[in-house]
């Protein structure tokens, strides 16, 4: 998938280059902003955030800020080295281990495989609440509507715009539903600086499930395919890996403060949709259509940001054409789809093998990106890297040996 420009109109035409330029460049960089941030955004999120909500209560706002900036400490490094490299996170493992950058890319397209069976099983979920269509019928059918955006003429704008698109309605529709239940904001605040209670467990697992895996990847990956990269972008580099962080935490915030509202006037959670079940008592019937709107577009923004992903950690940006890529990508989305048909959501066993392949990979990919930093500068055309950025990002890659730790633990429990 390449950025395909868009078409000058009258006025684009009459307009000096360097301006068409530079439109481009925001239109582009503000796609891999959303394209990182909704492939975080995805039915996991929207769990992960109301189970630990209902668990904490207003509390649990410490643990989203902290999370937020080691997330941003972790993305300003592979943004930054990816991008002035102009070299995808594989190949920089391969220079600084041979066959390094093929393990990594192992990890990824096994943890890849897994959990899109659950982001297709999310827009099929979507669909029910949203339409009350049957889940295997809405899943089939979202996943035909991910191929049909990768088979348009103009891919890369399409995906773009779309993932633009979906993240803004479902911030705008979560915020509406906040607004609704009413939550103890000043509350929620005083816990971002006194918290009631810390939760160690609540902020690793959402810097995992905001950066884990692919997902660290997605955004940097897309502005290299879309040719933004070099020292001469670092500005625009780093605008966006911090600006995508700070949309998933928007749309965490949001759904925290949704959920809390909920909770806090009393309201009892359905145990087997916690979430579903506090957009219904927020707002009636109208609160369980907008939570299947929600889940639905989270799904299927997951949908193509995994596939997109996963597909260029298994391709070379100068050695696959734009044709072979489409066609892989559509295969990986069919081969998943294909498997939630058969055998629904992605059973207990293998999303644990899935989830320990992701804990692996994540300090493997910031230990490769933060090494190419300090010792293989001359990866990075002549860029003289910030010792601070250094500092932060190997002191957050410690945390991630520890979320490695928690992930390849169920997979001991399971064999003991």
């Amino acid at each position: 998938m390449s950025h395909t420009p868009e078409q000058p109109g009258a006025e684009t035409a009459a307009a000096p280059p360097s301006t068409r330029l530079a439109a481009s460049t925001r239109s582009t960089l503000l796609g891999a902003m959303f394209l990182m941030a909704t492939s975080a955004i995805g039915p996991g999120f929207i769990t992960q955030t109301t189970t630990f909500t209902v668990q904490l209560g207003a509390a649990f706002a410490f643990a989203i800020v902290i999370s937020i900036l080691i997330d941003i400490a972790l993305q300003l490094n592979v943004w930054r080295v990816i991008g002035v490299s102009g070299r995808r996170a594989q190949e920089l493992g391969n220079l600084v281990l041979p066959g390094l950058g093929w393990v990594m890319a192992g990890f990824l397209l096994i943890g890849g495989l897994v959990f899109n069976i659950g982001n297709v099983s999310g827009a099929g979920l979507g669909t029910d609440a949203m339409l009350g269509l049957d889940p295997k019928i809405g899943g089939g059918l979202s996943a035909l509507i991910a191929i049909g955006i990768f088979l348009s003429k103009r891919a890369g704008v399409a995906v773009d715009r779309i993932v633009v698109l979906l993240g803004l309605v479902m911030i705008a529709l979560t915020t509406y539903v906040a607004i609704t239940s009413g939550p103890p904001v000043g509350q929620a605040l005083r816990n971002v600086v006194l918290p009631e209670e810390v939760d160690v467990l609540a902020i690793t697992t959402l810097v995992g499930g905001t950066i884990g895996g692919y997902i660290v990847y997605a955004g940097a990956h897309r502005l290299l395919d879309s040719g933004i990269t070099g020292v001469a972008h670092v500005r625009d580099i780093t605008r966006g890996s911090v600006t995508g962080i700070l949309i998933t935490a928007i749309m965490r915030v949001v759904l925290f403060l949704a959920i809390l509202g909920v909770v806090s006037g009393g309201a009892a959670l359905d145990p087997s949709n916690q979430a579903a079940s506090a957009f219904e008592a927020a707002a009636g019937d109208v609160g369980m259509r907008v939570f299947g709107i929600v889940l639905w577009a989270a799904a299927i923004t997951s949908v193509i940001g995994a596939s997109y992903t996963t597909v260029s950690f298994v391709t070379s940006r100068t050695g696959t054409s734009d044709r072979t890529r489409t066609l892989l990508v559509v295969a990986f989305i069919g081969v998943t789809t294909l498997a939630f048909l058969l055998i629904g959501t992605a059973p207990t066993t293998l999303l644990v093998f899935a989830g320990a392949f992701n804990g692996l990979l994540l300090p493997i990919g910031i230990a490769v990106v933060l090494w190419v930093a300090t010792r293989r500068t001359d990866l990075l055309r002549g860029y003289r890297y910030p010792r601070w950025l250094l500092a932060i990002g190997w002191a957050a890659w410690l945390l991630t040996l520890y979320l490695a730790v928690n992930s390849v633990r169920p997979v001991i429990d399971l064999f003991s």
